[in-house]
């Protein structure tokens, strides 16, 4: 069983669980993007594997009616084998949430990954144009270039700050310096679409100013929180009539989904420790 501090952050080992978690969210007006919980496969087999689970749970939320969809991740999908590999299980998938009225959000990774993960995005929108999302980090010294590249792609774009610990020559690793990266991002995007923006943040003063660069330009946008995170602020978002989604984790590597996370950088420990004091 998984323990009480990871069960407020992970939806549960199986798949039922997972989309009872979904359907008491959407019962608070939230919607929710379910992750199978894996990366970093070098094993073709165990990246088939999830992009297997990945089309099922794509058919089982279509059968359930809920308000949620998936994201996926690089290294889970095959990007550890070869980014070939990756793309082909990637461009699967979104096919299945074409057919179905879904849609799949793509994870971002370590900035090695960048370069392959943008390229496949760019190509199976053109393909499956708004059946597919790509999460984008504020952190790195490339993100502007890349959101220029990308603002007329028909994909949604999930702006984050960026939770992994890269190298001052390619990130920006001063907590000011990425905010006001992200401050710009967001500028950019609202002012270069009015559809397709997720804010991806838990801070108040961007989702603040998200809501007020929405006012003033008119684009459609949603926020995007992390499960066991705020979550009374989700729901007073929702409350305000902006779309909320959460993200929700499930299935049985939730040990070293925490792992991972505390040891990419040491401040997501603490982010962890805030969140379950609710502070």
């Amino acid at each position: 069983m998984i323990p009480p501090i990871a069960s407020r952050f992970v939806a549960g080992e199986s798949v039922p669980s997972a989309l009872d978690h979904a359907r008491a969210a959407n019962e608070d007006g939230v919607a929710v993007i379910l992750n199978l919980l894996g990366e970093h496969y070098d094993d073709p087999a165990d990246a088939r594997a999830d992009a297997d689970a990945y089309l099922q749970l794509l058919d089982d939320i279509a059968d359930s009616g809920l308000d949620a969809c998936v994201s996926v991740k690089p290294s889970q999908i095959g990007m550890d084998v070869s980014a070939d590999l990756f793309e082909e299980h990637y461009r699967e998938i979104v096919a299945r949430a074409d057919e179905l009225g879904a849609f799949v959000w793509c994870d971002m990774e370590d900035a090695d990954t960048t370069d392959a993960t943008l390229d496949a995005f760019e190509s199976i929108a053109a393909d499956y144009p708004w059946s597919v999302g790509q999460c984008i980090q504020s952190n790195l010294k490339r993100t502007a270039d890349d959101l220029d590249r990308l603002v007329d792609v028909p994909g949604k774009i999930r702006l984050v700050k960026g939770a992994y610990d890269e190298p001052s020559s390619i990130a920006y690793t001063d907590k000011a310096r990425v905010d006001e990266a992200y401050r710009d991002d967001l500028r950019f995007l609202f002012e270069r679409r009015d559809r397709g923006i997720a804010v991806g943040s838990h801070d108040p003063e961007m989702i603040s100013l998200a809501d007020r660069l929405a006012r003033e330009g008119g684009a459609d946008y949603e926020v995007q929180m992390l499960m066991g995170v705020r979550e009374d602020a989700q729901r007073d978002l929702v409350a305000q009539g902006i779309d909320v989604y959460q993200y929700a984790p499930y299935g049985g590597k939730w040990l070293s989904y925490f792992y991972r996370r505390v040891r990419e950088r040491k401040e997501n420990l603490t982010f962890a420790a805030r969140a379950v004091l609710g502070r």
